[in-house]
């Protein structure tokens, strides 16, 4: 299916929708890591955002289970959920490998209702993400649906929060820590409690 990724300056990028056949918009960002897009899309510091990934190939090594440490919690994600809004690529790998993976990327981002746009100028798109001095808004909009019906959402004027306390390692002996959710990461979390503190997470 084709899609548009539309900026709020009116640029206008055309693509091939993966994941969940939908429109979104929010806030675009862009990140520039080789590898680590399964950490990345459940870090909950980009809710709402639009993640642009800068490395031309993505996707090759799949996505591995949702698999949980001695403390509950998620070896390979740094969250329960995927929290962006949406993913733009240059190119999507169809085939992946790797010991642990169990899915590809395309198949997770379909089964968490999230949709990706590949065939996309990233360079040139960061670029003009970095050139705005205020953030970039955009939207990826599917074939068949008019442009403006799909109207720029601003993110950043939502609240990041937990909506319920959580304990990890209750039995831990060397400190209680009260951690506020404001955008924690499963990584943190996990080096509190290594440490042997008793976490509870609350919002």
């Amino acid at each position: 299916m084709l899609g548009y990724l539309v900026l709020d300056d009116g640029t206008v990028y055309k693509g091939s929708i993966f994941g969940a056949e939908k429109s979104i918009s929010g806030e675009i960002v862009f990140q520039t890591g080789m590898v680590g897009y399964p950490e990345s899309l459940t870090d909950p510091s980009y809710h709402a955002q639009i993640l642009v990934l800068t490395y031309p190939l993505i996707g090759n090594y799949g996505v591995g289970p949702e698999e949980r440490d001695e403390h509950g919690i998620l070896k390979w994600f740094e969250s329960e959920c995927i929290w962006a809004a949406g993913l733009v690529v240059g190119e999507l790998s169809e085939q992946y490998s790797h010991w642990s993976s169990s899915r590809s990327l395309s198949d997770w981002l379909k089964s968490s209702g999230i949709p990706g746009i590949q065939g996309i100028d990233t360079r040139d798109l960061t670029k003009r993400i970095r050139s705005k001095k205020n953030g970039c808004l955009g939207k990826i909009v599917i074939e068949g649906t008019p442009l403006q019906d799909i109207k720029f959402i601003d993110p950043n004027i939502r609240n990041l929060v937990a909506e319920e306390v959580k304990t990890y390692n209750p039995k831990g002996s060397s400190k209680i820590l009260f951690f506020v959710d404001c955008g924690m990461k499963n990584n943190q979390l996990r080096c509190l409690v290594q440490r042997g503190a008793a976490v509870h997470v609350v919002p």
